[in-house]
Formats: structure tokens, sequence, C-alpha cells
């Protein structure tokens, strides 16, 4: 059950990074579970779509050529080039969420936290880390998404994605323990800047 100061809230924009297999679509589920007032952005993505994905639900997939016109036509608060594919914020959503007081959680790389940080200062940053390094290849492994050349890239990348969050993120959140986690962000959410640790 949400208490009345989350429900007082005011919008905020928070962005969620981590190297992949770390949990973070599974912790931003559990926030939008746990808050009230929230808008989860699903990212747009050139990559094709894989077994199990649904239009809209993990990303709204697009061809290059449609994402390439959509950066001419300015629709993107942020977008990156990641393993050969295309991703990116739209933000169209984004900013009619901002505007009806929500809490908008953007799950993104570090590139994008950083383009999205100098066009929203107030932005909170948040860094998901692994346990450690060994638990992350066992959870890439075992979603069973990624084939061993993906796995190789994506473990060689999240070294160079931790080096930079301890760099530029004011929060880092272990996820060792789910719920642990979410309840750490939660707390990083609902305190007013002044109190921020």
């Amino acid at each position: 059950m949400s208490n009345s100061s989350q429900q007082d809230m005011t919008a905020q924009l928070i962005i969620i990074s981590g190297p992949s297999g770390v949990g973070k679509s599974t912790i931003c589920r559990e926030l939008v579970r746990r808050l009230d007032n929230v808008y989860l952005n699903v990212s747009t993505t050139t990559r094709e779509k894989k077994t199990g994905e649904q239009d809209g639900k993990e990303y709204w997939f697009v061809s290059r050529n449609e994402f390439e016109k959509r950066i001419k036509a300015g629709k993107f608060l942020e977008y990156a080039e990641v393993f050969g594919n295309l991703y990116g914020t739209g933000k169209d959503k984004v900013l009619r969420a901002l505007d009806n007081g929500k809490i908008v959680l953007l799950e993104i790389d570090v590139q994008g936290a950083l383009q999205v940080k100098k066009l929203y200062p107030a932005a909170k940053l948040i860094f998901i880390l692994p346990p450690k390094q060994t638990e992350l290849q066992k959870r890439i492994d075992g979603r069973g998404r990624d084939d061993q050349k993906d796995i190789e890239k994506r473990l060689a990348g999240a070294g160079i994605e931790i080096a930079a969050a301890w760099q530029y993120y004011k929060y880092l959140v272990i996820n060792d323990d789910l719920q642990q986690a979410v309840q750490e962000i939660i707390e990083i959410i609902t305190k007013p800047a002044g109190e921020q640790k």
C-alpha cells in the first residue's frame, strides 16, 4: 500500500541504469507496482524483436530508417547506438507525464542518462550494481535471451558502465536482494532533494 507522502509527490524524472542482467526491468516493474503516480517509459529500438517480446511492452520496435526519421524530426529526448542497434527515449510521452505531475521512470544506459541530465539537471540518476561480476554473468546466462557473442559484449560493456556510474551517478544501489533494492530506490525518490544523503 502507498502512503500519503508518496501520493503528494510532484513531478520527477528518475533514471535507472545498470549493466545487462542486473535486474533493471524487474526493479522498474516493482516501482510501478509500489508507488502511485508513476509513468514507466518504453524506449524505442531498431534491434530485432526476440521471442516472447511485445511491441510497446519491452520496447517500441522500429526500422533503422524510421528511427533516423524520428531523430531528424527531434522526437527523442536522448538516443544512442549500443551493440550496433539504436535506442532512444521518445520525447512526447515523457514531457506529457511530467506536465501531469508524474514520477517518470526512464530505464536507459549511461550515455542516454547523461544526455537527459544536461536537459534536466534535477533528474535523479540511480545506477543498479550487481552484488559481484560473477553474479552478473549468471543472470545474463540465466535469461536465455542472448547468444554467447552477445553475452561477451554485454559483460565487456558492464565494466565500462560501472566505471562511468562511479563518476556521474549520485545514487548507487546494489541489487543483491530485490525487495531491499526497490525499497532503497523508493526512499531516494520520496525524500525531498534537500534531505538526500
